[in-house]
């Protein structure tokens, strides 16, 4: 589907440039600058990529250590009932068994909450860094006159058509400047 929208823009381009060769306009440039990125490698080599993914590794683990605290304390309770159950009160055990399954529901939810907000917080990071990314490939495309750049989709390019790299240096020079 997209290298049949990629070839469906490069034939529109085409038709526009004929279209107005064939209306009188004769000095118009029919020279069409096109070019390709790779967006994966972009993202991946970029250093607001490291540092998004630095921090979201920071927050997990210190929700996480929470968590396995939390786990930990369940265990205790956990391994005190099976030691101590037969020398228990009825109401001992019945708030002891309460307890560990409050704990339990509690524990479940938090790492439901930990796990939703985790997708959201990568989702956030990803959306900012996708922006920066479409920012700097504009500004390219404009200081290089490029008419047209392509993604995904490609089936073949030659190295010299590849913009990937000047897009990263931007981005670790933003980065940097920051």
């Amino acid at each position: 589907m997209r290298i049949l929208l990629s070839f469906g823009l490069m034939v529109a381009a085409a038709f526009a440039v004929c279209s107005a060769e064939a209306a009188g306009q004769e000095e118009l440039d029919t020279s069409l600058r096109i070019a390709v990125v790779d967006p994966n490698r972009i993202v991946e080599e970029s250093p607001q990529y490291e540092s998004a993914r630095q921090v979201l590794l920071e927050e997990l683990n210190e929700r996480e250590s929470t968590l396995i605290d939390q786990q930990e304390g369940i265990d205790r309770l956990q391994k005190r009932l099976e030691r101590d159950a037969a020398l228990m009160s009825e109401d001992e055990l019945q708030r002891l068994q309460n307890d560990i399954r409050s704990r339990t529901r509690r524990l479940r939810y938090e790492k439901e909450e930990m796990q939703e907000d985790f997708a959201l917080r990568k989702n956030e990071l990803r959306t900012r860094l996708v922006k920066q990314v479409e920012e700097v490939v504009a500004q390219i495309a404009r200081q290089k006159g490029i008419d047209l750049i392509l993604t995904d989709g490609v089936v073949y390019f030659s190295e010299r058509m590849d913009v990937s790299d000047e897009i990263i240096e931007r981005l670790k020079k933003e980065f940097a400047d920051r």
